[in-house]
């Protein structure tokens, strides 16, 4: 009993590598998972007395449980059943495709990821790259939301920074639940996505058992009470104007919407979103888009001038030459609650028939596009620019060119824009406004005399175009259209 055994060396690693594997998964792993979870329940316990609106059961129900769920949906099994039978496919198949489209689109949302790391960086990017406001709330008609409605904030969008103002500053009130395009499919970024509770959306799709698979999603998660966010128009904006809307998702929503009361039965409520930036990172890349003929930079190009950019604020930074890149603002305009907008016109959408439904969402897309522009905050270099652009090739003089970005301020809230005016001083907004357009070599002076830089017309025009919209009337009205998103 008392002998010695003697072990070759590569046997004895493999026993010891097995011992250390058994002990990670018997003992370690449990502590592990434990305490973890312990950590986000204290999260979720200390968000849920905060949020004004609750954090939903289908939020946090596991993600596994969630796909099976979509999996075996009905109208997702039926959507599988009569693809098999249309292409001769076997239904083993059709049904592999379905998980791979519900694994893809399921996010997996972690609360303590969420509201310990993802707001703070949130809010640490926002507040170092700008002077962050929240310009206007409709405090009144918020607190008379119902906390147990499912949200859906409805935002323009601008820049990729809008996916981290939005939460940073709805934080306080909920977690939301982004659509993210196929950019954002790329490991470790992915992860990271899903994880904040973002779900994936294949653009341009014309597979329908995916668009069917997607359509269910979403319907869950609106009836699951699941705070949502949306943009409209698809993409970011070219040109600054606010770009033509895309109503798939919200036909998604709308589509099994009831708006009877009864326990079981949530509102579904839309809250416009306006924003608006002193500066926005990608516009001379969007600007690109409009000349098919222009030539586009490859991945290595791309990513040289991202690192010279990065270099180069460095720089400014350890030189004590950096500034903000302006003001960023939100404004939240007026909810509506689609249980009494349909109810006011005897609307019931699951009994609609595909094209009264159709145009009963255009309708409803036509207003909160209406809404939405009402809101977007107007910024110091929006109305600055929105005045040299007006008077193209025209050289002002300091005072004169003070004298009219005044009286555009003036004009423009007469017309009931949303203005901030930073510390309530046009005189300063006006400064802030021209420093940063002459900070990036858009405008120059020169003998005293204030003008566009030539070849920087169209960057100009691109943020007096954020606000163009209240010289053309409501948005998206005339255009409103039904398109899939998938």
């Amino acid at each position: 009993m008392g002998d010695s055994i003697t072990l070759p060396l590569w046997l004895f690693a493999i026993i010891a590598v097995l011992a250390a594997w058994a002990a990670g998964v018997l003992i370690l792993a449990p502590g592990m998972r434990w305490f973890f979870r312990r950590r986000i329940n204290n999260v979720i316990r200390q968000v849920g007395q905060r949020l004004d609106v609750e954090l939903p059961t289908f939020k946090l129900t596991r993600r596994q449980v969630l796909i099976d769920r979509l999996f075996h949906d009905p109208k997702v099994q039926a959507a599988a059943a009569a693809r098999a039978a249309e292409t001769g496919e076997p239904l083993s198949a059709v049904w592999r495709r379905v998980d791979l489209y519900a694994r893809e689109i399921v996010p997996s949302f972690n609360a303590y990821l969420y509201f310990r790391i993802g707001y703070a960086a949130a809010r640490a990017l926002a507040r170092v790259m700008y002077r962050v406001r929240l310009g206007y709330m409709d405090a009144e008609s918020f607190a008379r939301v119902d906390p147990r409605s499912a949200i859906v904030f409805v935002i323009n969008h601008r820049s990729n920074m809008d996916y981290v103002l939005v939460a940073f500053l709805a934080a306080e009130r909920a977690a939301l639940s982004y659509a993210v395009g196929e950019w954002a499919r790329i490991w470790p970024l992915q992860q990271l996505v899903r994880a904040m509770g973002a779900y994936f959306v294949r653009r341009n799709s014309g597979d329908a058992l995916y668009r069917t698979v997607l359509a269910r999603y979403v319907q869950m998660a609106t009836s699951g009470g699941v705070t949502q966010a949306m943009f409209p128009e698809g993409g970011l904006t070219t040109d600054g104007k606010l770009r033509p809307p895309r109503f798939g998702l919200l036909d998604y929503m709308l589509k099994g919407f009831d708006e009877r009361e009864g326990e079981d039965r949530r509102d579904l409520v839309f809250i416009p979103v306006g924003l608006n930036y002193d500066r926005v990172l990608e516009d001379r890349t969007q600007l690109l888009k409009l000349d098919r003929l222009s030539p586009r930079p490859g991945k290595a190009a791309g990513a040289w001038k991202t690192a010279a950019f990065v270099a180069e604020q460095l720089w400014l930074a350890l030189t004590r030459r950096w500034y903000r890149f302006g003001y960023a603002c939100v404004n939240f305009g007026t909810p509506i609650s689609m249980r009494a907008w349909a109810s006011e016109r005897g609307l019931h959408f699951p009994d609609l028939d595909e094209a009264t439904r159709r145009q009963a969402v255009s309708q409803v897309g036509a207003e909160l596009m209406e809404r939405i522009s009402a809101v977007i905050p107007v910024l110091p270099v929006s109305v600055v620019a929105r005045v040299l652009v007006k008077s193209p090739g025209q050289a002002f003089s300091a005072l004169e060119l003070k004298a009219a970005v005044h009286a555009e301020m003036e004009t423009l809230a007469a017309r009931g824009a949303r203005m901030y005016i930073p510390r309530e001083d046009q005189d300063y907004a006006f400064d802030v406004g021209l420093r940063m357009l002459q900070l990036r070599r858009i405008v120059q002076a020169a003998d005293g005399l204030y003008r566009a830089v030539a070849g920087e017309e169209a960057v100009l025009a691109y943020y007096a175009n954020a606000i163009a919209h209240l010289d053309a009337g409501p948005a998206g009205a005339a255009s409103a259209a039904v398109a899939e998103p998938a």
